[in-house]
């Protein structure tokens, strides 16, 4: 639902998302490898095994399920994945083709696209060692009126 324009929204900006993962170092190479994300430095009182990657202005910030009491990953998606309807982590790219190469380049499999989004914007998923959907899309202005439909699925 829309809000009247009277009413003013509440100033919030995304600035992480944490991710339980299973394997540390698996991750870094998926995160700092394949996707080429800079790990940053954690707080010195963090002294749990983690790791942070800087993604622009906002962060991945990695926990290890053995430093913690909920479970790493996510439910299989199923064919959803391929198209983006699943709970996924979405980073913005200069060049799809370049970080689809260096994907490629690091042995990751595409699970959908490249594809139209329908807005300009040009998308492909993949999914990171603990089957968390990661899109990455770039936008390209183009017209993409005539892009395939979205539809709902269902099991």
């Amino acid at each position: 639902m829309l809000l009247p324009v009277s009413v003013r929204a509440v100033p919030y900006r995304l600035q992480h998302c944490g991710l339980i993962v299973a394997d540390l170092e698996r991750s870094r190479r998926f995160y700092g490898g394949a996707l080429g994300l800079e790990e940053v430095a954690r707080p010195g009182n963090f002294v749990f095994e983690g790791a942070w990657f800087q993604v622009g202005d906002d962060q991945i910030h990695l926990l290890v399920e053995a430093e913690t009491t909920s479970r790493a990953g996510t439910r299989d998606p199923g064919p959803s994945a391929a198209v983006g309807l699943a709970t996924h982590v979405a980073l913005e790219v200069d060049d799809l083709m370049s970080a689809q190469r260096r994907l490629h380049e690091h042995g990751v499999e595409l699970v959908g696209g490249p594809m139209p989004r329908g807005d300009g914007y040009d998308q492909l998923f993949v999914l990171d060692p603990d089957g968390y959907l990661i899109e990455l899309f770039q936008h390209t202005g183009a017209d993409q009126s005539d892009a395939p439909l979205r539809a709902p699925m269902r099991r």
